[in-house]
């Protein structure tokens, strides 16, 4: 398994042959034969320049399934001078990479060669298998080509990945895809021309842009829609492509960093006030396979984060949105969380509690542990009430116009403010009820005072 799997074997079987899966038969070997990620690989890159200059030092290709991070590496392989050992993170492990670098090792000190290893789906190895590769990167046993298709920020040890460059792949163009599809229709030799087929220009059109991106879907897709040709016929056409396709795959990964963007995008969405975004968001998360209950509980923090008190309804209708989806699971739960996406981006927005919560934490955590003022202590023994426990206290609803003379937070604090309200919604009411408390309060201590001095 650690030996190159891109050289031809019996046991393998050759990658040009005729009964090799058309998406390995039309892998292009060659840069100029390379079609899409203009931006690192295109004329004048400097990925382009490190292999066609054979001075590549470790990389990490990060990038979406069928993006060509194997067909680099193919390409690097065909050009270095270097001996080239590939193997996959899925079937091998520590073992395959101990035999890779003593292999290595002798061809440094035998032959002073070195020794290009690419590793397909990095991110599968844990970290204690990856410091594995580490010392033998460091000191040029050899040059890592990694390949992944998740963030290597969270995937790859920070020590290998600082030692590595990092080129990103991007999903293909359609115009790409475009391109590679009706290369490989028109191919005789390792194509599908080799048996008469050819592809209608809408069916080109609707492979590249149902095909999200991914080469390899789409000349899977082709082959299929090719094999279910009816006797007789020879083009393919656009309805036989999308039943090839059945669905347009979605990117998606519940514990990758597709999970995060996607559900950050739902949350900024609904934060804009743009409920079509939201729902198109939360549709997406739900067909990529997301635990609706954890969905349920984002937006129950968007009601409270985003909305808080400009609409107090938010998170009752959050709640029960949970509940519903509770009660009637998959698929008509669903609308639920949708009609709360649809709400909470149409409700009006403050995050002041949020701040002031913030702020209140943070003046907890600074001034310690101040003492609760006298008057608003408990004093259920006798002997708190001979120390003054609640001595003073005026009980609210019992004075004029229910607001009595006093204070509430520790005299370090009296002049602090954590709440402000915001200009929306029902934070416009809660502005007038504390601007009409605090006159009160006003009142009541200058009339306080006014018995004081007499």
């Amino acid at each position: 398994m650690s030996a190159n799997l891109f050289d031809s074997t019996d046991e393998q079987g050759d990658a040009s042959s005729a009964d090799a899966p058309l998406a390995e038969r039309m892998r292009p070997d060659t840069l100029d034969g390379f079609v899409g990620q203009r931006d690192i690989i295109g004329e004048g890159t400097l990925l382009r320049r490190l292999i066609e200059s054979d001075q590549l030092s470790s990389v990490i290709l990060w990038g979406p399934p069928g993006t060509g991070k194997t067909t680099l590496a193919r390409i690097i392989a065909n050009h270095t001078g270097a001996k080239f050992e590939s193997f996959s993170a899925v079937t091998s492990g520590i073992k395959e990479v101990r035999l890779i670098v003593d292999r290595a090792r002798q061809s440094r000190l035998m032959a002073g060669r070195r020794t290009i290893l690419f590793v397909d789906e990095i991110h599968r190895f844990n970290k204690a298998q990856q410091d594995a590769f580490l010392p033998h990167v460091e000191d040029g046993t050899v040059v890592l080509v990694g390949a992944t298709t998740e963030n290597p920020s969270f995937e790859v040890n920070s020590a290998l990945l600082s030692r590595s460059r990092v080129f990103i792949l991007e999903r293909l163009q359609q115009s790409d895809l475009a391109a590679i599809i009706t290369s490989a229709a028109k191919d005789s030799e390792q194509g599908l021309h080799l048996n008469g087929v050819t592809i209608n220009p809408d069916a080109v059109e609707t492979l590249a842009e149902r095909s999200d991106g991914d080469a390899r879907v789409a000349l899977n897709a082709l082959e299929a829609s090719a094999a279910a040709l009816a006797d007789g016929a020879n083009e393919i056409t656009p309805e036989l492509v999308m039943e090839a396709l059945q669905k347009t795959p979605l990117l998606y990964d519940r514990d990758g960093e597709e999970h995060y963007n996607t559900i950050s995008a739902l949350h900024k969405a609904v934060r804009g006030s743009d409920p079509d975004a939201a729902l198109y968001w939360l549709a997406r998360m739900l067909v990529g396979g997301e635990e609706p209950m954890y969905l349920a509980r984002r937006l129950i923090r968007m009601a409270s984060e985003d909305i808080g008190l400009a609409d107090p309804q938010a998170l009752p209708i959050a709640i029960a949105a949970r509940d519903a989806y509770q009660m009637l699971g998959s698929p008509e739960g669903e609308l639920a969380l949708a009609e709360l996406a649809v709400y909470l981006a149409t409700a009006p927005k403050s995050n002041s509690t949020y701040f002031a919560f913030k702020q209140a934490m943070a003046a907890a955590k600074e001034y310690g542990s101040l003492p609760v003022p006298l008057h608003i202590r408990n004093a259920p023994t006798s002997l708190m009430k001979d120390l003054g426990y609640g001595k003073g206290y005026q009980y609210d609803p019992s004075a004029e116009d229910g607001v009595a003379a006093q204070t509430y937070l520790p005299d370090e604090l009296s002049d602090q403010k954590f709440y402000e309200p915001g200009r929306f919604g029902f934070e416009k009411t809660i502005t007038e009820r504390l601007q009409w408390w605090a006159r009160k309060k006003s009142e009541a201590r200058a009339e306080g005072a006014d018995d004081v001095s007499q």
